[in-house]
């Protein structure tokens, strides 16, 4: 493998990523002075042409891979040469790793990394689960649920043609699911996991629905954080798994796909994501 590489995040809007702060930790703590990792705005419609240019833009860095946020995580798929069996069970692509033949292959560390963030918790094996919301990240989190949970996961979702679709997300990754409307979501506290996948603000309006003993939360969400759910939860003794969890595990298994090294340094990637989001809540400029 080259001394000089280089990767990218890619996404519409991608101002915001923390991703590049985590490689180039990784980088650091690495030993790959010649590693670059960068953040480009990139849409669906762009995406082809982006790809279509990637050698011409690797100048003497060749490219190693790409991670990928939203909403490039399917559009990606027609554009590589294959992908893995974790990708295809949920049909969303958030890693591209170029190898050394020429080939763009695509993965997903958001599952794996869901699992992990969960286990580094305590929440190794649970009864049942909830989730909240229905989106892409929903289907991870079930495909995440497949490994962990033991009995059903309920998803209050807001529309029927939602409903459905997690209803065969569910039959497709073996995962018992039952849905609810959205207008019960406090509902879901009584299950021992709760997953929540929705946009920032969704789930505020639940905080004050939070028991007296909950059980575990899992909030993807990590600027801002703490979410006022996740807060309330913590403030009742619950155990909450967070979204900056999730990327920094995500990171890692990003890492040791595009560099080859493992295990990449998990510890020095949190504190870089830890500081960058302080910085933010400082009101100083991201880095």
């Amino acid at each position: 493998m080259s001394e000089n590489r280089r990767a990218a995040v890619l996404g519409s809007p991608i101002a915001h990523s923390l991703s590049p702060v985590l490689h180039r930790a990784a980088y650091e703590k690495l030993g790959l002075a010649g590693w670059a990792y960068d953040r480009h705005e990139v849409d669906e419609a762009a995406l082809p042409g982006f790809f279509e240019r990637l050698d011409a833009t690797a100048g003497d860095r060749p490219w190693a891979g790409l991670s990928l946020t939203m909403p490039l995580k399917r559009a990606v798929i027609p554009l590589l040469d294959g992908i893995s069996d974790t990708a295809a069970s949920v049909e969303t692509v958030n890693t591209v790793v170029f190898t050394d033949d020429g080939r763009r292959t695509g993965d997903n560390t958001d599952i794996p990394g869901m699992v992990a963030a969960l286990r580094e918790r305590g929440v190794e094996r649970v009864a049942g689960a909830a989730v909240l919301g229905a989106g892409a990240t929903a289907s991870s989190a079930l495909a995440a649920l497949s490994r962990v949970c033991e009995g059903e996961v309920t998803a209050y979702v807001r529309s029927e043609a939602r409903a459905a679709e997690m209803r065969q997300w569910g039959e497709r990754l073996g995962v018992a699911v039952r849905t609810a409307d959205w207008a019960d979501a406090a509902q879901a506290f009584r299950a021992p996991l709760v997953i929540a996948t929705t946009p920032a603000g969704t789930t505020d309006e639940l905080a004050a629905a939070v028991p007296d003993r909950p059980g575990a939360l899992f909030d993807v969400l990590y600027d801002p954080w703490p979410t006022r759910l996740a807060a309330a939860w913590a403030a009742r003794g619950g155990a909450v798994v967070s979204g900056l969890d999730l990327l920094v595990h995500q990171a890692v298994l990003q890492v040791e796909l595009m560099t080859g090294l493992a295990p990449a340094p998990l510890s020095a990637m949190r504190e870089a994501g830890e500081a960058a989001l302080a910085e933010r809540a400082g009101g100083t400029s991201q880095r």
